[in-house]
């Protein structure tokens, strides 16, 4: 986002956990994520952004959402998952990725 001169700081688009170095977009359904020492985070589906996006700065909306170059709708706003253990996780915990069992589902929008 800083790239296209937006401003947008960790958080402020209601994430509740924002990562580094992981294409979570690429995740299939069912993905777990450990957070941490002990929560657990499964993978549900893509965040779907809509209009609203354009309330915190106006323009992010056609930054998060685009097309590919078969015109296919490609979402870029993040990840929605379900708690299936909580914890406490802190900045700088590690990430793991337990993939399912294949075959895998591509995620979609939730």
């Amino acid at each position: 986002m800083a790239g296209a001169g937006f401003d947008v700081l960790p958080g402020q688009l209601g994430e509740n956990v924002t990562t580094a170095g992981l294409d979570l977009l690429a995740l299939p359904t069912g993905t777990l994520l450990r957070l941490g020492a002990d929560a657990v985070v499964e993978v549900t589906g893509l965040r779907n952004p809509c209009l609203q996006i354009d309330n915190f700065q106006d323009g992010l909306l056609k930054q998060v959402v685009g097309r590919d170059e078969r015109g296919e709708l490609i979402r870029r706003a993040g990840i929605m998952g379900v708690v299936l253990t909580g914890g406490v996780v802190r900045p700088g915990d590690p990430v793991g990725v337990e993939l399912p069992a294949g075959p895998h589902r591509p995620l979609e929008r939730v």
